[in-house]
């Protein structure tokens, strides 16, 4: 993978890539044109020739060509190194070459899953306990068709049934574990079943594949649903239930209805009602959006009429307004979920339903009105920012505009009251971003990614503590690793090993031309003024220690603080004298 992304840097121009989604000119020596992840009057989307990245001043958005592609087509890194090796005719290595041990392992998993769906079904058409499940299912109007389709089984109740199946194969305990599928005892050595007594229903990838599995008990067990832990090949953050199954229909429909767990999807399913999809036991996710995304531009929430379901649907509606995805939220009534409503109304009635879905917008207006008294100035006034809390976070400046406009009329307020809260909210944001680093962080980062070669001198004279606490610590790590390496930095691998908050930061800072060329010497001053700063952090601290001690009457521990405050208190000095003083000036001067 390594080879392809160098490869991929050498020949690809990220010029040519943003062209394909924004128009640029060339404006000194870099370009400039409209960002093409939010609509604004004047361009503010800059990008870098030679340093092969880009910058939105509006919104904040930075990264290289990687993550331009990845942000824009809603991909994962290696579906946008695929994208581009694709687009400039770059030979992929075989899968084999990419991870031969972790692919051992993924192709050990997916067997072990593969060979316990086959187990699973065994046991609920071929055994006298899986047959009590079947009638359980048949009662709630579960076709053999629908139960067939998505491949539902039962795990008999026993400790150890799906272990014994295994060992028969020679599959040892420990890799039915890594597949989430054993638990290790507490009390003695040995594993047992994850699940006993209960119908289960496979968990699979896009592709098809079953990477994990959620188990419904039929014996009264707690909790009611189980599901598999997260494993190499699963993680539940980031697959919806039934996907693989009904991605073709959310297509043709553009839309998903998403209801909370298996029982619901499945009553829909069977119903035939299958532009649907479940969360897997989690809160909906930022991930799982993005995922929907790519199949639907729009999401229909049918949760529970419950304060849960309440809270899942707030949540959906801040993902999908943060996502650029539409939401509307069904209005089950009270004592119904998706399933009995379905079983209790039939297709057409919910299918009814589902198209008088409210808005998201109206549903976290009136939601948020139960919380206060609109008549009341002060209440009114937390409701409104409340919304607008989450009407800011819509990235199309126009339909964020045309939110403003419903929620001055629902709430009848002034829509600029409304823009002025948004406005506020934002320049504070950017104001944030901008002091993330300080300028000696940022100068410092700017001089050791330019010329990698004063890397030694600075790692030379750096103590931990002069980086201790900043938010930049693994930003300096990265490039000290890769000069030790003698290795080129690259923006993609320094963007994952650092805060999301930092990313647009760090692409401004980078972009920047500053007026003079780096040197050694004004590296050091970047650190020695990151040092002071610790120091002055650090004498704070002693500071606050030596004046509660002195509240206890702990005279005994204050001899070596007060030291220790001296010292740095010396050192500072030194330091200031050092960083603030010109060559023609001296300490007499500031006396």
């Amino acid at each position: 993978m390594e080879d392809t992304v160098g490869q991929i840097r050498q020949v690809a121009n990220i010029i040519d890539i943003a062209s394909q989604y924004t128009t640029i000119h060339k404006k000194g020596h870099k370009f400039v044109g409209f960002c093409p992840f939010h609509s604004e009057k004047n361009p503010s989307f800059t990008l870098d020739e030679e340093k092969q990245l880009f910058h939105c001043f509006g919104c904040g958005a930075g990264g290289d060509i990687f993550t331009l592609v990845m942000e824009k087509e809603n991909i994962s890194f290696p579906e946008a190194v695929r994208y581009l090796a694709q687009k400039y005719n770059i030979t992929l290595p075989r899968r084999k070459k990419l991870s031969p041990q972790y692919l051992k392992l993924e192709e050990k998993l997916f067997k072990i899953n593969q060979d316990a769906l086959a187990f699973f079904k065994k046991n609920l058409f071929n055994t006298q306990e899986g047959q009590k499940a079947l009638d359980y299912l048949h009662q709630r109007n579960i076709p053999d068709q629908s139960i067939q389709e998505l491949k539902i089984g039962y795990a008999l109740n026993s400790w150890n049934s799906l272990l014994s199946y295994f060992q028969e194969k020679k599959v040892p305990a420990k890799m039915v574990e890594k597949a989430g599928l054993a638990v290790p005892r507490q009390k003695k050595d040995g594993y047992y079943d994850r699940f006993r007594g209960r119908i289960i229903f496979p968990i699979f990838n896009l592709t098809g594949k079953v990477v994990a599995f959620g188990g419904r008990s039929i014996l009264d067990a707690e909790p009611k649903y189980l599901n598999s832990p997260d494993t190499p090949v699963y993680n539940k953050r980031k697959l919806l239930y039934g996907l693989n199954f009904c991605k073709q229909t959310i297509r043709e429909k553009g839309e998903v209805i998403l209801v909370e767990g298996y029982t619901d999807f499945l009553s829909l399913y069977a119903a035939g009602i299958t532009h649907i999809g479940a969360s897997l036991g989690t809160s909906l996710t930022s991930d799982q959006v993005s995922l929907v995304k790519r199949f639907a531009p729009r999401m229909v929430v049918s949760f529970d009429a419950d304060e849960a379901g309440k809270k899942a649907a707030l949540r959906a509606i801040s993902l999908c307004f943060e996502k650029g995805v539409q939401i509307k939220v069904m209005n089950l009534p009270d004592d119904l979920d998706p399933d009995s409503y379905v079983q209790k109304n039939g297709t057409d009635e919910f299918l009814n339903l589902s198209e008088k879905s409210i808005s998201g917008l109206k549903y976290l207006i009136e939601t948020c009105k139960q919380e206060g008294n609109t008549n009341i100035p002060e209440e009114k006034s937390k409701i409104i920012r409340k919304v607008m809390a989450e009407v800011s976070k819509i990235p199309d400046s126009i339909i964020r505009s045309e939110y403003l406009k419903q929620t001055a009329e629902q709430l009848s307020v002034e829509e600029e009251a409304l823009r002025s809260v948004i406005q506020n909210k934002s320049a504070a944001t950017k104001k944030t971003e901008e002091t993330i680093l300080t300028r000696a962080e940022a100068r410092l980062i700017q001089i050791l990614w330019e010329d990698p070669l004063i890397c030694p001198y600075i790692s030379g004279e750096m103590r931990d503590s002069d980086l201790q606490g900043l938010s930049s610590e693994p930003i300096f790590h990265y490039l000290m690793d890769c000069s030790q390496k003698k290795k080129k930095p690259s923006f993609h691998e320094l963007e994952t090993n650092i805060d999301p908050a930092l990313r647009p930061s760090l692409a401004k800072i980078l972009m920047e031309n500053p007026s003079s060329s780096p040197t050694i010497d004004e590296a050091k001053d970047c650190l020695y003024a990151l040092r002071e700063m610790s120091l002055r952090k650090e004498s704070k601290k002693l500071r606050d220690t030596i004046n509660q001690l002195e509240k206890k009457g702990e005279q005994e521990k204050l001899p070596p603080l007060l030291q220790r405050k001296m010292e740095i208190s010396r050192e500072i000095s030194l330091l200031w004298q050092r960083n603030h003083l010109s060559p023609t000036q001296t300490s007499d001067d500031f006396k």
